[in-house]
């Protein structure tokens, strides 16, 4: 297919962005762009990022088949991806993707017949912690059962775009390509909610609980931004919904020296 201009004028602000010697590091984020307008990485999205880079198609091709991210045919507009490794198949993962597979009549990297889902699935989706766990364009879904994940799925068929556990809204692969390549979500709020899970969080508030922390940190710090000014560092409810906003600096917290029997405690707390 031909691509847009308005593609073909991003892969030029792509490109700008690596030193005109070092032009090919670019390749990544240009095959997420064109599978931001195709859905996938198809032979004529190969020859654009070859046309683009001055590399030869074989080369763009063995970048496009190694990593899992660039799928090499049509793709649904959501990537639903269930962990059918070791920990969340002994919790039901292997289950979980058999339901979808009947639910859905399709099979491992196969598409429904409507476009909306392809269904895969996972070895490991890092989150073992909260399995069985799922993705929809590798957003999170903990703790699903066979009959959550088909309401996720149904839901998306419908229209809808159910919430995940953690992270923020859920977009399309279209729209989550284009992310990927280095440009902001246009949609409004689209970065907002996603608040962090409770085990990604245990460490936190058992430091919090023992007055264990960085001496002077301050939450509130401003983030210095390239042009030498500085960038709020997040606003206090996305903060707070991170766990972050109540780790101020204990005024009475004991050197680190004093803290042993405390971590000690905290350790065996955790291992509960």
């Amino acid at each position: 297919m031909g691509f847009s201009e308005e593609t073909r004028q991003r892969a030029r602000e792509v490109i700008a962005r690596y030193p005109a010697d070092r032009s090919r590091s670019a390749l990544l984020p240009l095959l997420h762009l064109v599978q931001s307008e195709e859905g996938y990485v198809s032979p004529a999205g190969v020859e654009f990022c070859a046309d683009m880079l001055g590399l030869n198609k074989a080369q763009v091709g063995a970048v496009a088949t190694f990593y899992t991210m660039y799928k090499r045919r049509p793709t649904g507009d959501y990537l639903v991806s269930v962990c059918t490794n070791t920990m969340c198949n002994v919790l039901g993962g292997q289950q979980v993707y058999d339901t979808l597979s009947e639910h859905l009549g399709v099979g491992h990297d196969e598409t429904t017949a409507d476009g909306t889902i392809t269904l895969e699935h996972a070895e490991c989706l890092a989150a073992c912690d909260y399995g069985p766990v799922m993705t929809v364009n590798y957003d999170f879904f903990d703790k699903v059962d066979p009959d959550s994940a088909v309401g996720v799925v149904d839901e998306l068929r419908a229209g809808g775009r159910p919430m995940p556990t953690r992270g923020a809204r859920l977009c399309t692969l279209k729209e989550m390509s284009l992310q990927l390549a280095g440009f902001a979500d246009p949609r409004e709020g689209a970065v907002a909610d996603g608040p962090a899970g409770d085990s990604t969080l245990r460490g936190l508030r058992l430091a919090q609980q023992n007055g264990i922390t960085v001496a002077g940190f301050d939450p509130n710090t401003p983030i210095a931004t390239k042009d030498g000014g500085t960038a709020p560092a997040g606003s206090a409810k996305s903060a707070e919904a991170a766990g972050v906003a109540a780790n101020k600096p204990a005024s009475d917290a004991k050197p680190a020296g004093d803290n042993a029997g405390q971590r000690e405690r905290s350790l065996k707390e955790a291992e509960k």
